[in-house]
């Protein structure tokens, strides 16, 4: 049984191949988007005074060889003098035969427009390295004896966010290839440019609960069809946050925070597919584990 699955993920994972709507053509989102959105618009990074790291796991099917896993890593440090913050962004995405390597730096600055709103921009700068080992699908077989891919691009990203102290609203496009400048989607054969558009509402239910509705939103042209995720934090005393997300490929997930203090949070979600997966019955489960740890002086609670 466990064979015939895995022909059956090759075969799906040849099939994408040959239709030039692999992995790294498709939007980049994380279940736990709303607590770390500086992967998707760097320009969020000004929203916290502390100094931070972030890791983020992502895991499919697991317990099938070649299924899609994730790792994200971000951080930033503030520069008061300048109003702004810099800091790093490397992602790793594999699938099967297809391995996604991308590394930016960016610098986002903020202004003040009232006592309590700001507008912040970002922009990062980068390389995107993609790679596809035909043959290791099946050596064996002439359909994937070609030759293999690896691309290693410059990339370019842009950022706006506007935020208070319990909202905000950003738009961004972090994955501007350079070398997708003046071609047509359909030359662009193994990268897309992704907008994404964002925002989140942060409200008080009384001293010890307040609830955070968040949304992503992404848009990778007429190829590909926008995706959503909407979501839902309940937090507990500024503790622990019990929330649900929704995505528009028919996608629930649960999704679990632990505020062990002002330095460090911990996250889990449980994805799941609300109806029957294609490869014969396989629910298409995801897990994902986050971790963040914040540093620096006078450290306040950050819910947003």
């Amino acid at each position: 049984m466990k064979k015939n699955i895995l022909k059956l993920l090759l075969f799906v994972v040849a099939l994408q191949i040959w239709n030039n709507k692999a992995m790294a053509q498709q939007p980049f989102t994380f279940t736990q988007y709303m607590n770390n959105l500086t992967p998707v618009n760097p320009a969020y990074s000004t929203l916290d005074n502390a100094a931070n790291v972030n890791v983020v796991g992502r895991k499919q099917w697991i317990g099938i060889n070649g299924a899609p896993s994730t790792f994200l890593f971000n951080g930033s440090i503030p520069i008061p003098a300048l109003n702004s913050t810099a800091g790093l962004i490397a992602l790793n995405d594999k699938f099967g035969a297809e391995n996604l390597t991308e590394i930016n730096a960016f610098f986002a600055k903020k202004i003040q427009l009232s006592a309590t709103d700001y507008l912040s921009t970002s922009i990062n700068a980068g390389f995107r390295n993609y790679k596809v080992n035909y043959s290791s699908l099946d050596p064996q077989d002439p359909q994937f004896n070609t030759s293999d891919v690896n691309q290693t691009v410059a990339n370019l990203g842009l950022g706006v966010m506007l935020y208070g102290s319990n909202y905000y609203v950003g738009v961004s496009l972090p994955r501007l290839t350079l070398k997708n400048i003046g071609k047509s989607a359909k030359e662009n054969n193994y990268y897309m440019n992704t907008y994404y558009l964002t925002g989140a509402y942060l409200k008080s239910l009384g001293p010890d609960f307040k609830i955070k509705p968040a949304v992503l939103v992404a848009y990778s042209g007429s190829n590909l069809p926008a995706q959503a995720d909407i979501s839902t934090t309940l937090f507990v005393k500024d503790v622990v946050g019990l929330g649900v997300n929704y995505r528009t490929n028919n996608s629930v997930a649960g999704i679990f925070s632990l505020y062990i203090n002002n330095n460090i949070q911990f996250g889990y979600s449980y994805q799941f597919s609300t109806g029957t997966y294609a490869l014969g019955g396989i629910n298409n489960t995801t897990q994902e584990i986050t971790l963040s740890y914040r540093f620096g002086n006078s450290l306040k609670s950050k819910l947003l």
